[in-house]
């Protein structure tokens, strides 16, 4: 267990709270689970001198301490809680002092809980743009902390708050200002007396929010209840007339610190370059039509950057498994390690480019600013379906991973809301169908450009399925709002942040955790399953498998050596365990186009999508018919031959209807054990399970119909 000190940084949405985080960490950072959560927790190490190290905790953003959202839950159950894991021994509170008024209420909050406090003011340059001019000298003096002005994003100032922590660490000051308004000194000492000293605002907490706060007892919160009955405690009420009380204090206090240069020289507001963006990217036309259009040259730009490194990859891992086929003794051991570890670890780092791309365009739409725009734009749109602004965020995270995505949604205020997006999230399009998506199109779309030579036709189709993909999902959602009926009135409110340059050594810290999450973990399925398959490929039951080689010699005594062995590798994996199970689901799937083989890959990339691609790779490197000089997964599943047509397998039919079928199926183990976490209870991930994959079979199965 660390003895370092902890550190939380806490923050309103958009303060710039994860941008000090990554300037203070840096890559000594690790991601984990809050006890008893399914939610992330980042925590890093950060010197702030020599030989002296804290811990710090990046908590999620919050405007206040009175939570309207699970997220806003978590942070008052450990701001609230001395005796949780994660309490701090002081915290952080980002500002951002261009709108240093509203920033102040949640800092003076946290204060008051007793906890030592610095303030952090980030984005001066901002607000000295906008006309204001901030005396943290004496704003230091009125509220009786340190106070740090920073630039998180370009890490200016971390010296100076530095200096801050290490003087409030020294003598743990806590700046506590007591009640902002007054309560019977009747009722504190009850609770004191209930459940021992703490101090007045946190005891009052304890009060007011008890039913959210786990570190209680269903008897300990009926106790509360009598409080609040025998002294009529209305908690609402002083919520409400308490937080009207701190920005009337906090008014002053800005007053008196902050230079207003535009008022002093009687001078227009600054029009600033926000002003002037927000003009276009929130247009009610405009905006919408920009949106759609970055979505577009991100996915053009996804698929034709990365063709370069991925063939490179694909190429090696061939190559790589021809040179060790060669200088090792044919065994089972060397087709255990080509076969199935090497095929399956190909099958994951041929798709790390275009991951990579994909996360660097997501970062930059965050880093930016512009990701907050999206929601505004969205909310009208979204609600027409039974969604609001807020489910663009669990969407858009949805095309990287759908499990973060849906964990995401409990910054959604309304349970109507929030548990139409968790059904519908799955079927946007994820980063794990991106290999799927990158081997079917190169297969059924011709590589070549369209109008003008500007946009790749197999661009074009990945754009179109990450659009079905959110087409389908606010369809669903709207045929939930009808079913649900559900009364329930939600309101969205959120400030949009100002327009920032993207630093990019944070992005390059978020690209390399997303590739490193997708490589270890995905990657660690993806091998073992390649492992697993390879023994179900290359054994099978009784001594069948042992008597082809006598019998296909016997029957073809005019094949070459290398039709021949390709006829015997793929007739054993017929007759192998694997090859078993695919006939046995191969009725199920013919409607599809589907043989037997994809059949095996169906039903393993169950564990995960990304999956399907490491089992064709295995599967085609033990029964494929091409040289193996030529033996990459593209040219041994274009090699494939249908055996009832004599035609190429995987034409625009079976193509587009595996397509299809993995833009709609729910194949992703992770993703439905996250729903039940989320929704506690299992009728949730059922239902989301055999509605998708309903929707999966039955939209594959027209595909294949009306193309065949």
């Amino acid at each position: 267990m660390s003895q370092r000190p902890k550190i939380a940084l806490i923050g309103n949405p958009n303060a710039g709270k994860s941008s000090l985080f990554n300037s203070l960490t840096g890559l000594r950072q690790k991601t984990g689970n809050f006890p008893g959560v399914t939610m992330d927790k980042l925590s890093g190490v950060w010197e702030i001198e020599p030989g002296q190290e804290v811990d710090i905790l990046d908590l999620p953003g919050i405007y206040s301490i009175y939570p309207k959202s699970i997220d806003e839950e978590l942070v008052i159950n450990i701001l609230g809680n001395p005796t949780h894991e994660d309490y701090p021994d002081m915290a952080i509170v980002v500002a951002d002092a261009s709108n240093l008024k509203r920033n102040l209420l949640l800092f003076s909050q946290v204060r008051d809980l007793g906890i030592p406090t610095v303030l952090a003011l980030n984005m001066i340059d901002v607000a000295e743009s906008e006309g204001y001019v901030i005396n943290s000298i004496k704003l230091a003096r009125e509220l009786n902390v340190e106070v740090a002005e920073i630039n998180a994003k370009k890490g200016i100032g971390v010296n100076g708050l530095r200096l801050a922590v290490g003087k409030t660490l020294a003598n743990r000051y806590a700046s506590n200002d007591g009640l902002p308004l007054p309560v019977d000194e009747q009722l504190l000492a009850g609770i004191e007396l209930k459940f021992g000293e703490a101090d007045p605002y946190r005891s009052l907490l304890w009060l007011m929010e008890h039913d959210r706060m786990k570190m209680f007892s269903p008897d300990q919160r009926k106790t509360f209840d009598a409080i609040q009955d025998e002294f009529q405690f209305k908690s609402e009420e002083y919520k409400t007339s308490e937080t009207v009380k701190r920005y009337e204090a906090l008014s002053e206090v800005v007053e008196r610190c902050v230079i207003n240069l535009n008022r002093q020289w009687d001078a227009p507001p600054v029009k600033t370059w926000t002003d002037r963006l927000d003009s276009l990217f929130l247009h009610s036309v405009g905006g919408y039509l920009f949106f759609f259009l970055l979505l577009f040259v991100m996915f053009q730009a996804v698929f034709t950057w990365a063709v370069y490194p991925m063939d490179a990859i694909d190429g090696g891992v061939a190559y790589l498994n021809d040179w060790l086929k060669a200088v090792l003794p044919a065994s089972a051991l060397t087709g255990l390690l080509t076969d199935g570890l090497v095929a399956g670890i190909g099958g994951v780092l041929i798709f790390v480019p275009q991951i990579a791309f994909l996360f660097f365009f997501i970062a930059m739409l965050e880093e930016t600013g512009y990701m907050s725009r999206v929601m505004f734009i969205m909310d009208k749109l979204m609600r027409r379906f039974g969604l609001n602004g807020k489910s663009v965020v669990p969407l858009i995270s949805g095309v990287a991973c759908a499990v973060p995505a849906i964990m995401s949604t409990r910054s959604i205020g309304s349970w109507k809301d929030r548990l139409i997006t968790i059904m519908v999230t799955p079927l946007m399009s994820c980063s794990a169908r991106l290999p799927i998506y990158t081997i079917l199109i190169s297969l059924v779309v011709p590589e070549k450009s369209t109008l003008f030579g500007l946009f790749n036709l197999q661009g074009l189709a990945l754009f179109g399925m990450y659009l079905l993909g959110f087409l389908m999902a606010i369809i669903s959602a709207w045929v939930m709002k009808q079913i649900l009926q559900v009364k329930e009135r939600s309101y969205f409110i959120m400030e949009l942040p100002t327009y920032k340059a993207p630093r990019f050594k944070h992005m390059a810290i978020s690209i390399l955790n997303s590739v490193k999450a997708f490589v270890f973990e995905a990657g660690k399925i993806i091998v073992a399953i390649s492992i697993v398959l390879w023994v179900l490929a290359s054994y099978g039951p009784g001594d069948s498998m042992s008597q082809v080689d006598a019998r296909l010699r016997k029957a073809n005594p005019n094949l070459s050596a290398s039709e021949l062995s390709n006829r015997i590798a793929a007739e054993k994996l017929e007759q192998s365990y694997a090859g078993h199970f695919g006939h046995f689901i191969e009725p199920a799937i013919k409607p599809l186009g589907y043989d037997w083989k994809i059949g095996i890959a169906l039903i393993t990339s169950f564990a995960a999508r990304e999956v399907f691609v490491g089992t064709m790779s295995t599967i085609y490197s033990l029964g494929g018919d091409v040289d193996d000089e030529n033996a990459t997964i593209k040219n041994r599943m274009r090699a494939e031959i249908n055996p009832d047509t004599g035609k190429p397998l995987y034409d625009a039919a079976l193509g587009f209807s595996l397509l299809i079928f993995y833009a709609f199926a729910m194949q992703c183990m992770s993703t439905l054990a996250t729903t039940y976490r989320e929704t506690k209870s299992w009728k949730y991930p059922a239902i989301q399970f055999f509605y998708m994959t309903a929707l999966a079979y039955l939209a594959a199965f027209i595909t294949y119909q009306v193309l065949a």
